[in-house]
């Protein structure tokens, strides 16, 4: 840990004793500095959002509704700062609604220094003092709402790519929980599975998730896969599918999540989380319409158009069907296309390997390690947007009434 900064913490609580408890710690650690200690919720919350603190203790013994309620907001808004939360009420129920709402750590009172001693420390390794960069993880959830179009080759290719290109820490989360297929497509056999993690959940920290999650011939890829048994898929909850990956949050650099095609109550966190959601889709009709549901949709859970990133797979200049028309009738660009390729994909998919361990010189493999220098801006920003807009291929005929046939179709639908 650098000498030169100090962590930044910031203090609401209105019980005076915890209050006192935190604050002897905190001012005799040589780690810490105290930048504010406020009794009032609001007050707390918006000194955080001035003073972006890099933790920040909460109770919510007393109104916890609206603490709850600003917790969810200051990890919207303040992504890298990590939240402690503190109550008198110790229950699974309102542990799990905590994690929920984005806390990290989880402080039973009255407050013990060993406790506090075990936060701090598994707390450290998240904070970048020495940087700053305040980035922290990013999630990228893979979704369509039709199976057959690739979203598991793109999610574990793009994982791959991630981790070779970064050299940092990704996970690879299969919660297409009843026909996942990232172990598959991996040839992995893993020890544990997500059914596993979640009976667990007393036990989740950075040495358990290590442990647990199945590391990729010693890359710095771990998968967490899908549960062997259907009935195991159904007693997961929704609630202990965001305290999981909220936990791989505070290990991880980045995150894929492979969903199922369902819109539901487990599938909801996975797109909740997301900094950005990857939607696969095709340039073909029944595609184009699967598409417009899952903005529409989006629109209604009230994600921002930003956040939606529209990745057209199998992708072969002059189709039919243009995709500047796509554009149009989806009302939303595109953000990249993955070239068709099928003798390397499918050699990749048979063989239970990356695209890389196939053809590392392929356009397939290239595509997705320029996808991944993109979402990570690893490479020039310039060259990946050059590289994003030299994909779009001037087509010579004019398919307007294509076009227009597209949109009736929808439009019935």
């Amino acid at each position: 840990m650098s000498e030169k900064k100090k962590i930044s913490i910031l203090i609401i609580d209105g019980d005076e004793s915890s209050k006192n408890t935190f604050t002897n710690y905190f001012e005799q650690n040589s780690l810490t500095e105290i930048i504010g200690i406020y009794s009032d919720l609001m007050d707390g919350y918006n000194a955080v959002i001035e003073k972006k603190p890099a933790i920040v203790l909460i109770d919510i013994s007393e109104n916890s509704d609206l603490a709850l309620e600003l917790i969810h907001k200051i990890s919207m808004q303040h992504r890298s700062c990590i939240i402690f939360v503190s109550s008198y009420e110790s229950s699974s129920n309102t542990i799990i609604k905590a994690m929920r709402a984005g806390a990290r750590e989880f402080i039973v009172k009255p407050i013990q220094v060993e406790d506090l001693n075990i936060a701090l420390e598994k707390t450290k390794m998240l904070i970048n003092i020495d940087q700053g960069d305040g980035q922290g993880c990013k999630v990228f959830t893979i979704f369509s709402n039709k199976g057959g179009i690739g979203k598991t080759s793109v999610a574990t290719n793009l994982a791959m790519s991630l981790t070779e290109l970064t050299g940092k820490k990704v996970a690879l989360v299969d919660l297409n929980l009843q026909l996942g297929d990232v172990t598959t497509f991996l040839d992995i056999t893993p020890a544990f599975d997500i059914s596993y993690v979640v009976n667990n959940l007393n036990r989740i920290d950075e040495s358990f998730l290590f442990s647990t999650l199945e590391r990729y011939k010693n890359k710095n890829l771990y998968v967490l896969a899908d549960p062997p048994y259907l009935e195991q898929a159904e007693e997961i909850s929704a609630d202990q599918i965001n305290t999981v990956l909220n936990t791989l949050k505070s290990v991880f650099s980045y995150i894929i999540i492979d969903t199922g095609v369902n819109f539901d109550s487990k599938t909801i966190p996975a797109l909740d989380i997301a900094d950005n959601i990857l939607l696969i889709s095709m340039v073909n009709l029944p595609c184009i319409r699967n598409t417009q549901r899952c903005l529409d949709l989006f629109n209604r859970l009230g994600y921002e158009s930003e956040k939606i990133k529209l990745i057209v797979n199998r992708y072969l200049p002059g189709d039919e069907i243009r995709v500047e028309d796509v554009e149009d009738v989806l009302g939303h660009s595109i953000y990249w296309k993955i070239p068709n390729n099928y003798l390397t994909m499918m050699s990749a998919i048979n063989k239970g390997i990356p695209v890389s361990a196939v053809d590392a010189s392929s356009p397939l493999n290239r595509n997705f390690v320029e996808l991944a220098a993109l979402l990570s801006n690893t490479i020039l920003n310039k060259e990946s947007k050059d590289m994003q807009s030299s994909q779009k291929t001037k087509n010579l005929f004019d398919f307007s009434k294509i076009k227009h046939f597209i949109q009736k179709l929808i439009q019935k639908n």
